[in-house]
């Protein structure tokens, strides 16, 4: 997965030191002028939240993130784990986010942060480099996963802030061209100031009328799957999912492909 940033310089924010700094000087016995400036810096970082207790902190593990007052913190890392091949009904949903706590397992997420001193507005956009490909396949013809399509649904997002909510679609988002940016999330003026997560899928748990997508997955035998990096019974999660055409031939190896996340300063026309 990739993470990227582009800031309009025209909003760019002139940071020092994150002190602030008052000058002045005595005029009169009497009287004082102060002439100065204050400048405040925003935080560098912010941990990664809850997306439905954005009141939370949490520890998903590690996650690409981007610095500046208008950043990407984290981004869920995007797994669907081992499947069965078949010859039909080929709808492949991701595994859900877990995390090294006791927080329960949450939809795919990335979380953005704007500490600029003016909610100018922001766009988040997603875009897929390449298709789903096996390098170790002998038969050059068949290394891709042609017309395999990934889509994102049931986005929403969350926050504990008191700012405008950003908007999110709705509408599935199917990554059906390769290398073009789709808008995932938008803020405009006054909207997305302060931590904002932008989630597809929710737990059961969710106080937000968000629809259940997650279900705790087990093997042939009922047993519980577990996840060995966060030592818990894993997750799927049905908010994101990879459809592949019945004519599209799969091997039994492991496919990959690049995402690219890109916040921009400013909401898009």
């Amino acid at each position: 997965m990739k993470i990227s940033q582009c800031l309009k310089a025209s909003i760019a924010v002139l940071l020092l030191s994150g002190a602030t700094v008052i000058g002045g000087k005595q005029v009169q016995a009497t009287e004082h002028s102060v002439n100065g400036s204050v400048t405040v810096e925003g935080k560098d970082t912010s941990d990664p939240i809850d997306p439905e207790k954005p009141g939370e902190e949490v520890d998903p593990g590690e996650g690409p993130s981007t610095k500046g007052d208008l950043r990407i913190d984290f981004a869920s890392a995007l797994n669907f784990g081992s499947a069965e091949i078949t010859k039909t009904d080929r709808q492949f949903d991701s595994l859900a986010q877990l995390f090294h706590s006791d927080t329960e397992a949450r939809g795919y997420y990335i979380q953005v942060s704007d500490y600029r001193g003016e909610a100018a507005g922001w766009t988040l956009t997603l875009s897929q480099d390449a298709q789903f490909h096996s390098s170790i396949i002998q038969d050059l013809e068949n290394q891709s996963l042609d017309g395999a399509v990934l889509s994102f649904g049931n986005g929403w997002a969350n926050s504990a802030g008191s700012s405008g909510t950003p908007t999110v679609s709705r509408d599935t988002l199917g990554l059906n061209e390769m290398g073009t940016a789709y808008t995932v999330a938008t803020a405009g003026s006054k909207e997305g100031k302060g931590v904002w997560s932008i989630a597809f899928g929710a737990s059961s748990e969710n106080t937000s009328n968000q629809e259940n997508t997650l279900s705790p997955l087990k093997d042939s035998e009922g047993n519980a799957v577990m996840d060995t990096t966060f030592n818990k019974q894993a997750h799927s999660n049905s908010a994101v999912f990879l459809t592949v055409p019945d004519t599209t031939k799969i091997y039994p190896v492991q496919y990959t492909t690049t995402l690219t996340w890109t916040l921009e300063a400013g909401p898009t026309e």
